[in-house]
């Protein structure tokens, strides 16, 4: 499913427009965004938690050439399901 899709699916099940439904979904995926840049997590209990994890630095090796290179450390967005998410799922 993409995200034309979701909006075709809400929009049905809510009887909203699609306008209506993207302007919403576009600033719900906005203010998880927002958060997660400043470094906040983002908890929807029973479904999941959105959050960011720092990944540290290591060192790796480029596959066409087989020279060791350095890769910097970075902070990179996580998801952890919430248990009925992963009981729906089963």
């Amino acid at each position: 499913m993409n995200k034309t899709d979701l909006i075709n699916n809400i929009s049905t099940k809510s009887g909203l427009t699609k306008k209506d439904v993207e302007a919403v979904l576009n600033g719900f995926l906005g203010e998880i965004t927002d958060a997660l840049a400043e470094g906040d997590k983002v908890q929807l209990i029973g479904f999941g938690t959105f959050e960011t994890r720092k990944r540290s630095g290591r060192t790796g090796r480029n596959p066409q050439t087989g020279k060791e290179i350095s890769i910097p450390e970075s902070v990179v967005p996580a998801f952890k399901a919430g248990n009925k998410l992963k009981e729906a799922v089963k």
